[in-house]
């Protein structure tokens, strides 16, 4: 029994088809491959920032990486998110509160809406003292 022969036209026609269907595999991984791929890490949720002594009573401490502001008063820690409600740009802060630069919304400095496009005031954020006795502030 002798193996049957391939004639050179069938040969090409399996060879285009096996080259096509590799060429489509790899497409499809690629695509797949970059639909996957996170655009973006995770956006930190908490932040530790130290001793609850590193800042004086009175005190306004910027954090431009949360964005934030840390207000130290006589009642405790209070936190500003930096954050327009309007669009999401981060707002300036200025000797009589802050300016959003994208829109033109002003915030007195507790974070009080005092003019427009946003219709709500800076977001409070929440400031703990953890077991650590460390300062962490939490934007979620």
């Amino acid at each position: 029994m002798s193996p049957e022969k391939i004639s050179r036209r069938d040969f090409l026609k399996l060879a285009r088809t096996g080259l096509l269907t590799l060429s489509g595999l790899l497409g499809l991984a690629g695509l797949v491959r970059f639909l996957g791929y996170p655009s973006q890490p995770p956006t930190p949720t908490e932040f530790v920032l130290g001793a609850p002594d590193d800042y004086a009573l009175g005190s306004r401490t910027l954090f431009p990486q949360v964005p934030a502001l840390l207000i130290r008063g006589a009642t405790g820690f209070r936190a500003l998110s930096l954050v327009c409600p309007h669009l999401g740009c981060t707002v300036d802060p200025k000797p009589e509160g802050f300016t959003c630069p994208c829109h033109g919304s002003r915030f007195d400095s507790q974070g009080g809406l005092l003019g427009g496009p946003a219709t709500k005031a800076l977001t409070v954020l929440r400031v703990d003292i953890a077991a650590d006795g460390k300062l962490h502030l939490y934007t979620k």
